[in-house]
């Protein structure tokens, strides 16, 4: 591939990432297999630009004198409003598949419904006030740490969709978000992308690298179980697995 096709290529990696994955104006230009893939190999790329915007308006707030609390509700706020809350829906609906104890075509059909049962308010409510939690605690310590916190989580969630888009993980339905994306990644791309958002994670903090690398293994565990329940991935697991990784990334740094 010569270099001006690799610039064309990761230019529409960039925009499919950005077109998917965020509300931001960018015009997905190509709709395919290869800026699929291209875009998934550049989804933490729109996680850091999601995060930068949820740490500066948390750690603003924060220096502003608005407290803990207001600066970490601002912070999840932020990443739900640049996806519309697809990924909070898409968490929600699978809660309630796998909740509902059905076979996997009664399970995908009661995730496409539009409205949300128990399982998944129950489960909203849950994560939203464990990623406030910590945000808050995190912002009290200073406002550096809270914002390098939302930004850490924000890059975890996108690099847990890059594992999640990797050859061995099938859709669940032929069409969809998930259809497009699937199986696009090899696993040594999705590793390679995993290994730079460690080491760029690192300088930091070994926790903030740790929570990078604990948040996808999180992600991974509740993509395993989707795919033997489901047969697959669809939009709504990118969407749950997205959330689990940035939670688990928040507690880890917590820890630390």
């Amino acid at each position: 591939m010569s270099a001006t096709s690799s610039r064309a290529a990761l230019a529409d990696g960039i925009r499919f990432a950005f077109g998917t994955l965020t509300v931001l104006p960018v015009t997905v230009t190509r709709w395919d297999r290869d800026a699929a893939r291209a875009g998934m190999l550049c989804a933490p790329l729109a996680g850091l630009v999601v995060g930068l915007g949820a740490g500066t308006l948390g750690g603003a707030l924060t220096l502003l004198g608005a407290g803990s609390l207001p600066a970490a509700v601002a912070s999840v706020a932020v990443p739900a409003a640049l996806t519309r809350g697809l990924h909070l829906d898409g968490l929600a609906d699978v809660a309630d598949g796998l909740g509902s104890g059905k076979a996997a075509p009664d399970a995908l059909r009661i995730m496409k419904q539009s409205d949300i049962g128990p399982f998944g308010v129950v489960t909203l409510v849950l994560v939203l006030l464990a990623q406030v939690a910590v945000l808050a605690e995190l912002y009290a310590h200073s406002w550096a740490r809270g914002a390098l916190a939302a930004g850490v989580c924000a890059v975890t969630a996108r690099l847990a969709l890059t594992f999640a888009s990797r050859t061995g993980v099938p859709a669940a339905r032929p069409e969809g978000l998930g259809a497009v994306v699937a199986e696009t990644v090899s696993p040594r791309a999705a590793l390679l992308v995993g290994a730079v958002t460690v080491a760029v994670a690192a300088p930091f903090s070994l926790w903030a690298a740790l929570a990078v690398v604990l948040g996808c293994g999180a992600a991974e565990l509740l993509l395993r179980h989707c795919v033997r329940r489901f047969g697959g991935v669809t939009g709504d697991v990118f969407g749950a697995v997205a959330e689990t990784a940035a939670t688990a990334a928040l507690v880890t740094l917590a820890l630390g």
